[in-house]
């Protein structure tokens, strides 16, 4: 039983909620919201946050010890696809800020106790196998056209791939093999965490509507997809530290996303 509930949900049939349609001017709002709800308490979620910035320092280190310097670009890509799950507690502000409530870093860490837990785990690790098939797929691709040993410097791989004929092909093979995992994940997980720290419906129905809401809204949530991998991108640049700003608001404005896409539980029980 505790299985089925991981996967279906509460209650005995699938919750299966209603999408709207949205536009691309109301991704303009949701970040709004979403900056709004991070300046409303930005010493909670610079302190949360920060831990990106630290990984992404540390790793850094790592590859230039280990010479692993071939995966800072999927590293990098890599936040946008995990970033859905670390996001939780920014999910949960943002419920609680919507009701009138006053959070705390107590609060935001509440997720951890969700009775939706399962299903939230079973999405996570469900982003964690993509995550680790993008790396293998970004190193495999990179032995193919350079073989099998690394640069031993970041300047070393920019200069091998800025001047070296297979650069080139390594940019953009690997760049349109990064969008189609970053797809996968916006498909799968665009409001799925929300959706499951809001009404507990289990990993399909989570999963499923995500995947309805683009085939619903596929420009607006292909360019929320752009928006979120170029902010990322331009928060990485100066040591990850921009990721302490980025992603906290990103967290905060997916929130506002699900909230624009799905119908509300009590207007559908009014009904």
């Amino acid at each position: 039983m505790a299985k089925m509930h991981v996967i279906s949900g509460v209650g005995d049939k699938l919750d299966m909620p209603v999408i709207h349609k949205i536009s691309l001017a109301d991704l303009g709002g949701v970040l709004r919201r979403g900056a709004a709800d991070f300046w409303a308490k930005p010493s909670h979620y610079v302190l949360l946050m920060l831990i990106y910035p630290i990984i992404g320092i540390v790793l850094t280190v790592w590859m230039n010890g280990w010479h692993a310097w071939t995966l800072l670009y999927p590293l990098v890509g890599g936040f946008a696809l995990v970033g859905p799950i670390a996001a939780l507690p920014l999910y949960e502000v943002s419920r609680r800020l919507e009701m009138g409530e006053n959070p705390s870093w107590r609060d935001a860490m509440s997720v951890l106790k969700s009775p939706a837990i399962g299903s939230i785990l079973a999405v996570g690790a469900m982003l964690f196998v993509l995550f680790t098939l993008w790396l293998t797929s970004a190193q495999a691709l990179y032995e193919t056209l350079f073989g099998a040993s690394p640069p031993r410097t970041l300047d070393a791989l920019l200069a091998q791939i800025l001047t070296e004929p297979a650069g080139m092909t390594l940019l953009a093979i690997g760049t349109g093999l990064g969008a189609l995992f970053a797809l996968v994940v916006l498909c799968t997980t665009v409001i799925a965490f929300p959706l499951m720290l809001d009404r507990d419906v289990g990993a399909y129905v989570a999963v499923e509507t995500s995947f309805r809401a683009v085939i619903s809204n596929p420009v607006p949530l292909l360019g929320w997809g752009v928006i979120v991998g170029a902010s990322i991108f331009l928060g990485s640049i100066p040591l990850f530290v921009g990721l302490a700003v980025v992603l906290p608001i990103l967290g905060h404005a997916t929130w506002h996303l699900y909230r624009k896409l799905v119908e509300p539980v009590s207007l559908i029980r009014d009904a």
